[in-house]
């Protein structure tokens, strides 16, 4: 049984992120909730499993920010052996994470994702067509 159809608009602005950032290894868009909007990930990488992660990171990131200083989250940064995984805030609403490979240049990964980020908001926002 296949998973719901990914939002193209979306699925095409992670692979332009990917084709921009060097090192870049994958991207995926999931809800809060931890459900699966759109991925371009490796194959070695269940996508279903990397945003309920990715929620369950989201999730934390928020209440810490919260806790710590009583401001919203924007992004959290996970430095690994194998490299990097960044997780953006998009909206209120999903999260947009990021797969770098070992020496990845975070600021240029930074430079790229945050905008990335809002045109996904953007994207999953309705539209309000009320003429």
């Amino acid at each position: 049984m296949s998973g719901p159809e990914p939002n193209t608009q979306v699925l095409n602005e992670l692979k332009s992120l990917r084709d921009r950032v060097p090192q870049l290894i994958g991207t995926l868009v999931a809800s809060t909730d931890g459900l699966l909007i759109a991925h371009d990930l490796p194959a070695h990488i269940e996508p279903a499993g990397m945003a309920a992660l990715t929620a369950a990171q989201l999730s934390l990131s928020h209440r810490l920010a919260a806790t710590a200083n009583g401001g919203g989250f924007h992004e959290v940064v996970v430095h690994g052996e194998g490299g990097d995984v960044v997780i953006y805030a998009v909206g209120w609403t999903a999260s947009l994470t990021v797969l770098a490979g070992p020496g990845a240049n975070i600021g240029r990964l930074h430079l790229e994702s945050r905008p990335a980020a809002r045109i996904i908001s953007d994207q999953l926002t309705p539209s309000d067509n009320t003429d």
